[in-house]
């Protein structure tokens, strides 16, 4: 019975999957103007997917590349400009849409973050390299020694 009761929760997962699977999207239809599809086509090369992260929506299969594709394309038959797309843009969907996105307040840390990264982890290593050698220990006084000596004694008799 319990055989049986995996095999029927396999079954639903397995078939719920493809349920969940974003649809295919639809073929693009570039714009009959070969100078505006090359504008669209470098637009695409500078927008990141929004699902894929690391993609341009040139490259990504996601369907909101598509979407982002087809919009870039309404937008520049509708006669607005790179800049004017971009901005539309980052309103809708924030900075990070863009793979340079504009140095500002909001994207200092983006910018310089990594720099300031290493130079932290720079002085760091130079501070760490300065401490130097540990001083050396003082020698044992002779009564130090005794000391020892009768402790060291006294384990060996215990073992």
């Amino acid at each position: 019975m319990r055989r049986a009761l995996t095999i029927i929760a396999a079954l639903i997962v397995l078939s719920g999957g493809a349920a969940v699977a974003e649809p295919a999207a639809a073929p693009d239809q570039p714009l009959a103007d070969a100078g505006q599809e090359t504008r669209a086509q470098a637009l695409f090369e500078g927008i990141r997917c929004v699902v894929c992260q690391h993609e341009a929506i040139a490259d990504s299969p996601a369907g909101v590349a598509a979407d982002m594709r087809r919009l870039v394309r309404e937008e520049i038959a509708a006669g607005r400009s790179d800049t004017q797309i971009r901005a539309g843009l980052v309103e809708r969907y924030g900075d990070y849409v863009l793979f340079k996105p504009p140095v500002r307040i909001g994207t200092w840390l983006l910018w310089f973050g990594p720099f300031l990264l290493v130079t932290a982890a720079g002085l760091v290593l130079l501070l760490r390299g300065r401490k130097g050698a540990p001083a050396e220990a003082a020698p044992l006084s002779a009564d130090e020694e005794r000391r020892l000596a009768q402790r060291l004694a006294d384990d060996d008799a215990a073992s």
